[in-house]
């Protein structure tokens, strides 16, 4: 198989459905924010601090891999800083020609210096309506209850989720540190959500077995699964989650970074696709794991001998997945089809007209 360039994916039309705003800053805007406001970094450069965030590196585990988070987060407790940062992980977002995103983050954790939950919603969403006036990507936010924290606090963001249900919050989602912290301690925000007909989705499989997954669909109703690289050690539910069409939310390279899976090569991820599992990919992080949903798509291309049909097929699974309304999801699958269907026939030559014709802008999405 002749192997495609990065290029060819930048052009892709994509989606990103699994991507934390608080692990996904610019470098220079961390710098910037933390001298407006007087926050001390553990470098001053461009250079330390990504040796400091990881960008990249195998970190052995999830607990490690999370402690970078806390970096980020002193820089993006006003709302100036949260505009900023929304804005700007869509405009990288459009670059690479996604055309649809769903940001998630935990707004109890932008409260230190005293900004209400209602606000740090507000400034996020702000951010994201610039993007989509200027570069035209279509965002919609997750919010997250966190397992390490507690079940009360879970249950706060649930009904904050409630509060902005069609008004640019489309689920809810359950992050943090999964070993020891199951999510049956939280399903009373589940609950909440369930009983108001909100999507939600839940990290599980990732850094604790199948059980964890299964927890997640059974007990608390999710609609798709954060990472779920565990699943196959589980035959009964993987056939559960394919049959009742529970997509994936996979993130390659961050599993790799967590100790999720051992490498790219031995990642399940080409197995559930080969079982017809609707799989998607993602960023995770942009910054911590240092990737964008190009480079994720090539290194499944180059690492896992995914071929451009089963770019295609993965690409319209992220469409498909998307908590949007049927209509809508029906809408962008007839704009990417034809796309997508050109690349899959002929992934070296020239993408149609309506991709784009390099990594420097964004195409106006539907509905």
């Amino acid at each position: 198989m002749e192997q495609i360039p990065l290029r060819v994916f930048q052009q892709l039309p994509k989606t990103d459905l699994h991507v934390h705003l608080d692990g996904s800053l610019r470098l220079t805007t961390m710098l910037e924010l933390a001298a407006q406001n007087g926050v001390k970094l553990p470098a001053d450069t461009p250079e330390g601090l990504a040796k400091v965030m990881h960008c990249g590196e195998h970190t052995g585990s999830l607990v490690e891999y999370l402690k970078a988070f806390e970096v980020t987060l002193s820089v993006m407790q006003t709302e100036d800083a949260l505009v900023r940062v929304a804005y700007e992980l869509a405009e990288d977002a459009a670059r690479e020609n996604v055309r649809y995103m769903e940001v998630r983050y935990a707004p109890m954790l932008h409260q230190r210096n005293g900004l209400r939950q209602a606000a740090v919603v507000e400034a996020v969403l702000a951010g994201l309506r610039r993007a989509y006036e200027e570069h035209g990507i279509e965002s919609n936010v997750i919010i997250c209850g966190i397992r390490n924290i507690s079940p009360e606090s879970s249950l706060e963001m649930a009904h904050l989720a409630v509060a902005y249900k069609n008004r640019g919050v489309v689920a809810f989602d359950l992050a943090g540190a999964e070993y020891d912290h199951p999510a049956k301690h939280h399903k009373a925000a589940f609950q909440l959500i369930r009983n108001n007909n909100i999507a939600c989705t839940i990290h599980a499989g990732e850094a604790f077995g199948p059980e964890s997954i299964s927890q997640a669909i059974h007990v608390c109703g999710a609609h798709r699964i954060g990472h779920g690289c565990r699943l196959g050690e589980d035959g009964d539910l993987l056939h559960y989650v394919n049959d009742h069409r529970i997509a994936l939310e996979v993130c390659p390279s961050s599993n790799v970074q967590t100790g999720a899976v051992e490498s790219l090569g031995t990642h399940p991820l080409r197995l559930y696709l080969d079982l017809g599992i609707r799989v998607t990919i993602n960023t995770d992080n942009r910054l911590i794991t240092d990737t964008s949903v190009s480079n994720e798509l090539w290194l499944a291309h180059t690492h896992m001998g995914l071929s451009a049909n089963d770019i295609k097929r993965i690409l319209l699974n992220g469409f498909k997945a998307a908590f949007l309304p049927f209509h809508i999801r029906q809408a962008y699958l007839r704009e990417v089809s034809a796309e997508l269907d050109a690349f899959a026939r002929d992934p070296l030559g020239e993408q149609p007209a309506g991709s784009h014709p390099d990594a420097g802008g964004a195409t106006a999405a539907t509905g």
